[in-house]
Order: structure tokens, then C-alpha cells, then sequence
């Protein structure tokens, strides 16, 4: 649940790691062309816990996930952002995906030339790689080819991917749902400590919304964090968030279990903003 946001002078590493949760958000302010998005959004997310990101257009939900995912055209302001510990404000974007933090992109780029096996065997292999070489107690071995083939074909059967798929260039003539289905295949071989997914459901139809939330269903265990950024209800009746949380204007300003999200569909964001504008 969201934490305060007071901060220490140049900290760059949580204090009592003893406790330490596993990615903080805190104070969190982020610009874009010297235009402020985010102004303050503090939230923390634990391992094995799910939390929606609801909001409307313009409100910062893909700012949020850009910035979290190190996007080098957002400049971070003021505030912090922890993972397992540590500040990762400077961290590169590869760094944070080699780390363990994923993002599934709302527009997904399409790569022509650059088949999925490809790019999801370089991907893989290099993340898989580098925790095997900084595994102290070698509790993380490097992927070979054989065993990325099996994993891969594992993968995409859990997603009800054919085979073909692996073949066809990076996002080049994807449907919506084939577009989200990669993302999601990406996430489950690149198994990721948090995953971060950003309108996981726009442009989805009910098949394709089934598909995908089956598949992020399936890859959420214990041991991993999600954020999950949504307009609507109607993911969530797919994908069961343990906490509902909603912005506006850059800033988180409701928490609350999924109950939230049923209240938020019926009366809609303007009786939200009425809320805050309240007090």
C-alpha cells in the first residue's frame, strides 16, 4: 500500500533491509519537455502481491510506467525509486530488465526484419546471462540454446501461440491481441521480479482479453510483483487485484481493495475528483 513520502538526504539504499519491500515508489516527480507529470505518487508493491492503476486519459498511468522502466525522454524531478532496496534512478533501461523489472508496452514497436524467436532469444539469453554472473551462489545457471527452444515452445503453448508465431518479424502485422500475447510471452520468459503492464487490455477483443489474462494469471506466483494499468473494470474481472489504486492529475489520490474498482465503474472519475476536490 502506499507509503509517506518522506525522503533522506542523498539515500540511495532503504534502511532497514531487514524489511525492506520489494519496489518502493516514493515522492515520485517526473517532467516531459520541462511539463510536470507526476507530482508525488508514492506506492508500494510487494512480492506476489497484484495492484491495479486505474485513471483517466492524461492522469500519468504510462508516464508512471515509462519512467519506471527508465525512458530516457522523462526527466525524474524529485523523489525515489526503490527496488529490492536499492534507488534504480540510475540505473539504465537495461540494467533495470536485466535486474528483474519488466514493462509491457500499451503500443508495443514493431521491428521489421527481427523475428520474435530472435529478439526473445537475445533478450532472454542476455538477461538469463548476466544474474548467472552476478549470482554469488551460482544458484542461476546460463541458458543454452536447447534449453531457450523448450522454454520458448512451453511459453507459447501456455498462451495458445502457434508455433508459426515464432517465426513472423517482431510485431509486424499483429493483431491487437497477437501484439499483447508477445508482450506477454516476453514477460514469461524473461521472468521478471516486478512486472509493470500498461493497458495490457486496450485494443483487445473478449477472446484475445481472455487469452492474456489467462496468460498473466499463470505467471504470477509469489515470488513476483505486478502493476497493472487499466481505463477499465472489465480487466479486473479477469485478473484479481489484491489493491486498487487511482490517479489523477499525476498524483495516486484512492486507495483500496478491488471493491474499489467496482465503485469507480459505477460512479465514474468525476465523482472521484468531486472527492479529492472535497478534501
Amino acid at each position: 500500500m502506499p507509503i509517506g513520502a518522506e525522503q533522506g538526504e542523498e539515500r540511495t539504499t532503504m534502511s532497514d533491509t531487514s524489511s525492506t519491500p520489494m519496489f518502493v515508489i516514493e515522492n515520485l516527480h517526473a517532467s516531459i519537455e520541462d511539463k510536470e507529470i507526476l507530482k508525488g505518487v508514492n506506492l508500494t508493491v510487494n512480492r506476489g502481491e497484484v495492484h491495479a492503476l486505474m485513471g483517466p486519459n492524461g492522469s500519468g498511468k504510462s508516464t508512471l510506467a515509462n519512467v519506471l522502466a527508465g525512458h530516457p525522454s522523462y526527466e525524474v524531478t524529485e523523489g525515489a525509486i526503490y527496488f529490492e532496496g536499492e534507488d534504480i534512478l540510475e540505473w539504465e533501461p537495461d540494467e533495470r530488465a536485466r535486474r528483474g523489472i519488466f514493462l509491457a508496452f500499451q503500443y508495443p514497436t514493431v521491428i521489421p526484419g527481427v523475428s520474435m524467436a530472435n529478439f526473445l532469444r537475445m533478450a532472454v539469453t542476455n538477461t538469463r546471462n548476466a544474474r548467472a554472473e552476478a549470482a554469488a551462489d551460482g544458484g542461476v545457471s546460463k541458458m543454452t540454446p536447447r534449453e531457450f527452444r523448450r522454454l520458448m515452445r512451453e511459453k507459447m503453448a501456455l498462451l495458445k501461440m502457434d508455433d508459426s508465431f515464432a517465426t513472423r518479424y517482431l510485431n509486424e502485422g499483429f493483431s491487437g491481441g497477437e501484439k499483447k500475447r508477445a508482450e506477454i510471452l516476453q514477460m514469461a520468459l524473461l521472468e521478471p521480479t516486478m512486472a509493470i503492464l500498461d493497458e495490457t487490455d486496450s485494443g483487445l477483443d473478449i477472446d484475445a482479453l481472455r487469452v492474456v489474462s489467462e496468460g498473466v494469471n499463470a505467471l504470477a506466483g509469489p515470488e513476483m510483483g505486478v502493476l497493472l494499468i487499466t481505463h477499465y473494470q472489465r480487466l479486473l474481472n479477469h485478473i484479481k487485484p489484491h489493491y486498487v489504486h487511482i490517479m489523477l492529475d499525476g498524483r495516486i489520490v484512492k486507495d483500496g481493495g478491488p471493491e474499489l474498482a467496482l465503485e469507480l465503474e459505477a460512479q465514474g472519475y468525476e465523482t472521484v475528483r468531486e472527492q479529492v476536490a472535497a478534501g
